[in-house]
C-alpha cells in the first residue's frame, strides 16, 4: 500500500538554491540574519546577500567552478553560511565535515569527494593541514587568520557584477554530506539543487516559518538538519538565527533569554534538559513557544514532561540525509501527536514494506520505509555496491529490494536516468559508464521490474 500526504502538493520551482534561498533577501534589509551567539556579532541580510554574492565571484577569479567540491571543516558560526551559499551560488558542491574529525576522518573524505578547496577556523588547522596532505586540496582557507592558511574574507571581490552561471537544478549538486546510512563507513549523499529547494518549500507547508521568528542554530550545519532545516529554511523565510559552535546547557539558556528566542530545532537530549534539568528554571524561556524534535526518537513521557513545564508547542518530525532531510512531521495547524513523527509532508508517498517478502506490512507490523519524493537524493558518490542496495527501478514504486536475482539484459537504462553512472549492458550485466567496465557484485544484483515513469524522482 503506498501511503500518501494528507496535505495537497506544493509547488516546486525550478530554480538553484542560491536563487531560491536569497529571492526576498532584499526585502529584510538590515534585518540580522544571522548572530553569533557567544560574541552577538551579527551579520544582516543586505550584508549577507553581498557577501554571498561577492565571494561567488571571488571563488569563480580562483578557477573554482561549476561541479568543484568546496569542503566546509567548522562549527557553527555566521560564516558558515556565507561559505555554504557563496559555493553553491558559483556552481560548486559543498561537502560539509564534522568539526570533531580526526585529520585521518578529514582525510578520507577530502579524498573520496574529491574537494578543491577546504575551509576551517585556526584552531582547527593543524588537523586541516594534515589531512589535506596528498589529496586533491589546492588551497586551504580559514575564517578569521591564522599562518598557513589563506584568510577566507580575502576571497571576496569588490564588484557589482550578477553571477551569470548556468545551474540545471534537476541534476547539478549543491551539497555533498556524508551519511553511514545504515552500515559501513560514510557515504557522499549526492543532493541537488532541486532535491533542497524541494524539502524547503515541502517543510514550510508543515513550519510555517515567518520573517518574525528568531531561531537557536544549536544542530551543527555540517549535518542534513542544521543545513536545510535551521541555516537554510530560517533565511529563506527572513528568520533570524543564534548560532552556537557547540552546545553548553547555560549558555543555549542564555541566548534563549537574552535573544528571545521562539524556535529551537532540537535533538531528544537537550529536550530531556529542557523538560527535567533544574537549571532551566534560573533563565525565562518563556519566548520559546515552538519546539521540533528530530534525528532520534523522542520518548513521550519526556515530551509530555517538556510540553507541561514550559506551556510550548512540541512536535517530532522524520527525516534521513538521503531525503533532504525531511520526510514526515507534525504540522504546527494539526492534532498533535506527541509519540508520532507525524504525517508525510507534501509531493511525498512511502510504503512499509516486510524485509523478507518485499510485500507491505499491515499497519499495525513493523517494516522497512520505502520513501518516494522530489527529496530523495541522487545517488550515493562513487559507491555504486551502496546504490544498488537501495534503488534500481521498480513498476509500482520505483524501488527494486535486491534478491540475487540476475536483472533483466537491455531493459534497465534505468539506473543510469536515477544515478548517472550505471546502466545494464546486452549481457545482463551492471555497467559503470565512468570506467567502461562491468561491476563484479556477487549477490548484490537485483530483478528488474519495469521502469516508472515519474520525472520528478
Amino acid at each position: 500500500m503506498i501511503y500518501r500526504s494528507p496535505y495537497p502538493d506544493v509547488d516546486i520551482p525550478t530554480v538553484s538554491l542560491h536563487a531560491y534561498l536569497f529571492e526576498h533577501a532584499a526585502t529584510y534589509g538590515d534585518k540580522a540574519a544571522l548572530i553569533d551567539g557567544p560574541t552577538g556579532r551579527t551579520i544582516t541580510y543586505g550584508q549577507l546577500a553581498v557577501s554571498v554574492r561577492r565571494t561567488a565571484l571571488g571563488l569563480a577569479d580562483r578557477g573554482f567552478g561549476k561541479g568543484d567540491v568546496f569542503a566546509i571543516y567548522s562549527p557553527n558560526i555566521p560564516e558558515y553560511a556565507i561559505a555554504f551559499f557563496s559555493v553553491a551560488a558559483a556552481g560548486g558542491v559543498n561537502t560539509t565535515v564534522n568539526p570533531l574529525y580526526t585529520a585521518d576522518e578529514l582525510h578520507r573524505q577530502l579524498v573520496d569527494a574529491h574537494a578543491k578547496f577546504l575551509v576551517t577556523l585556526p584552531q582547527f588547522l593543524d588537523k586541516a593541514i594534515a589531512a589535506a596532505e596528498n589529496t586533491f586540496i589546492e588551497e586551504i582557507f580559514v575564517f578569521g587568520t591564522a599562518e598557513g592558511a589563506t584568510p577566507f574574507a580575502t576571497i571576496a571581490v569588490e564588484t557589482d557584477r550578477p553571477i551569470t552561471v548556468d545551474i540545471a537544478p534537476h541534476t547539478d549538486l549543491v551539497a555533498l554530506p556524508y551519511s553511514s546510512g545504515t552500515t559501513g563507513l560514510p557515504k557522499g549523499v549526492m543532493l541537488t539543487h532541486h532535491n533542497l529547494v524541494a524539502n524547503l518549500c515541502q517543510t514550510h507547508r508543515v513550519e510555517q516559518l515567518s520573517q518574525d521568528e528568531v531561531v537557536i542554530g544549536i544542530l551543527p550545519f555540517y549535518h542534513i538538519y542544521g543545513m536545510v532545516v535551521i541555516m537554510s529554511g530560517a533565511l529563506r523565510v527572513g528568520a533570524t538565527i543564534v548560532t552556537m559552535p557547540r552546545f553548553d546547557l547555560e549558555q543555549f539558556l542564555g541566548l534563549l533569554q537574552t535573544h528571545e528566542v521562539t524556535t529551537a530545532y532540537l535533538v531528544p537530549p537537550i529536550v530531556l534538559a529542557l523538560a527535567k534539568h533544574p537549571l532551566v528554571d534560573d533563565y525565562d524561556i518563556s519566548k520559546l513557544s515552538n519546539v521540533m524534535s528530530g534525528a532520534a526518537p523522542l520518548p513521550e513521557p519526556v515530551a509530555t514532561a517538556c510540553v507541561e513545564r514550559h506551556d510550548m508547542v512540541l512536535r517530532q518530525g522524520y527525516g534521513l540525509t538521503e531525503t533532504s532531510p525531511v520526510t514526515h512531521a507534525n504540522s504546527r495547524d494539526r492534532e498533535i501527536r506527541l509519540a508520532s513523527v507525524g504525517f508525510a509532508l507534501p509531493n511525498t508517498e512511502y510504503r512499509v514494506v516486510d524485509l523478507t517478502s518485499g510485500t507491505d506490512v499491515e499497519p499495525t507490523q513493523l517494516g522497512e520505509v520505502w520513501i518516494r519524493g522530489p527529496q530523495v537524493m541522487k545517488g550515493y558518490l562513487n559507491n555504486l555496491e551502496a546504490i544498488l542496495q537501495i534503488a534500481l527501478s521498480v513498476r509500482d514504486f520505483g524501488i527494486a529490494r535486491l534478491k540475487g536475482v540476475p536483472l533483466a539484459p537491455g531493459t534497465v537504462a534505468t539506473v543510469a536516468e536515477y544515478f548517472g553512472s550505471v546502466h545494464l549492458n546486452n549481457y545482463g550485466r551492471v555497467f559503470d559508464v565512468r570506467t567502461g567496465t562491468n561491476l563484479t557484485l556477487g549477490s548484490n544484483t537485483g530483478k528488474y521490474l519495469g521502469p516508472h515513469t515519474d520525472e520528478s524522482y
